[in-house]
This record gives C-alpha cells, sequence and structure tokens, in this order.
C-alpha cells in the first residue's frame, strides 16, 4: 500500500498539470503566385470555434460555421470579417481579392482567396496584412508564408506587429 500512493500519484499528477493550460490562438495562412493563372493565391486557416466567437463578438451574430446548421448567412459574416481583418498589399496597393470559399478539416476552416490579373513580370513585392482575431484574442498568432517564384519569406503577425512583406 505504501508503493501504491506514490504510483497512483504518478501517474495522476500529469493530467491536472493540463488542467490549466491556456489555449493557444494561432492561424497558418500560404500565400503562393501562380504562373500559369496569373494569381496571387492565398489559403488561409483558422480554427472554427475562434472564428465562431470573433463573428458572434464582432456582429452579435451566433455563427455556426462548421455544423449542419451552417447557412449562407454564415458565409457572409465569413467573408465580411475577412475582408476588414486580412488585406493584400501587390507593389505597395491595397488590392481586392476574391473570396473564392470555403471548406471544413477536423476543427479549422480552410478559406480560399486569389487576387487575379498580377503578372510575373509587373510583381515585385507581396504585402499582408493580418488582423484574423486579434480583435478578440491579444496573444493571437498569424503565421504567414509567403513564396513567389522561388522567394520565400515567413511571417509570425501578432497584434502589434500585424504586416509581412516578400520582396522580389
Amino acid at each position: 500500500m505504501k508503493i501504491f500512493k506514490p504510483v497512483l500519484l504518478l501517474f495522476i499528477l500529469p493530467f491536472f498539470a493540463f488542467a490549466g493550460a491556456h489555449k493557444f490562438y494561432i492561424s497558418v495562412t500560404n500565400v503562393d503566385y501562380s504562373e500559369k493563372d496569373e494569381a496571387v493565391q492565398i489559403i488561409t486557416r483558422v480554427f472554427i470555434d475562434d472564428m465562431n466567437a470573433v463573428l458572434n463578438e464582432r456582429y452579435g451574430y451566433p455563427a455556426v460555421l462548421g455544423t449542419k446548421k451552417e447557412s449562407s448567412v454564415d458565409k457572409e459574416f465569413l467573408e465580411k470579417y475577412l475582408r476588414t481583418k486580412f488585406l493584400v498589399e501587390i507593389n505597395g496597393k491595397t488590392e481586392k481579392y476574391d473570396f473564392i470559399g470555403h471548406k471544413f478539416d477536423t476543427d479549422m476552416v480552410i478559406c480560399y482567396l486569389e487576387v487575379p490579373n498580377v503578372p510575373l513580370k509587373t510583381l515585385k513585392q507581396i504585402g499582408i496584412t493580418n488582423e484574423v482575431l486579434t480583435d478578440l484574442y491579444d496573444d493571437q498568432q498569424n503565421v504567414v508564408h509567403i513564396k513567389v517564384n522561388g522567394n520565400k519569406k515567413s511571417h509570425v503577425l501578432i497584434k502589434s506587429r500585424i504586416k509581412g512583406m516578400l520582396n522580389l
């Protein structure tokens, strides 16, 4: 019995170590240039529960992204939010992007965006401003990977540093 209590404590203790663990807030965005399409193509991944929470907080809309109850209104609010918090600059000028659509993978919402009609010969710089979820979570990190014609740059964007660039 004397040995049982310390062994039991060794098995139970790790469960308590994670009981107070803080949730990690992160999104990952990949920005690539398609020579074939002459377009900047963007895939951004955000946790569904965080996106639903920010849509509710910011717009008072009880979003249900990623559920059977999801509607076209959920998509409209998702796109509206992205357009205010995610900006694309080409050669120093903010460009409008097409919201191609979204899908879900486990607990992530994956959004597809595209800036069309960008000839490679004129492309000198891509800038990404990503404030997604920083209005809800102070410790939100938005990782951005930009890749164009063999040039790569990665950024970890936070509330106080919201913009990353790749100069060609």
